[in-house]
């Protein structure tokens, strides 16, 4: 497993659907991403597929809110 920050920013990520958000949770709107987030991530929802991070401005770990709350996991 690679786990310099090159590799780091190799991985892909996935999002996924959560019922919850803790109150700690970092959360942003899908109006705050840019275009190329915006479109990596729309079409990780839609398609069900991971995205690169390097491509994108997503971070593991974090909320985003569309139509309901998608967490960045790790692929």
């Amino acid at each position: 497993m690679d786990m310099t920050a090159s590799g780091l920013r190799q991985r892909s990520v996935t999002v996924e659907r959560v019922e919850s958000v803790a109150a700690t949770a970092t959360v942003r709107h899908v109006d705050q991403l840019d275009s190329e987030t915006l479109a990596a991530f729309y079409e990780a929802v839609t398609d069900d597929r991971p995205v690169s991070p390097a491509e994108t401005s997503l971070e593991e770990g974090e909320i985003i809110v569309f139509t309901d709350y998608y967490r960045v996991e790790r692929a």
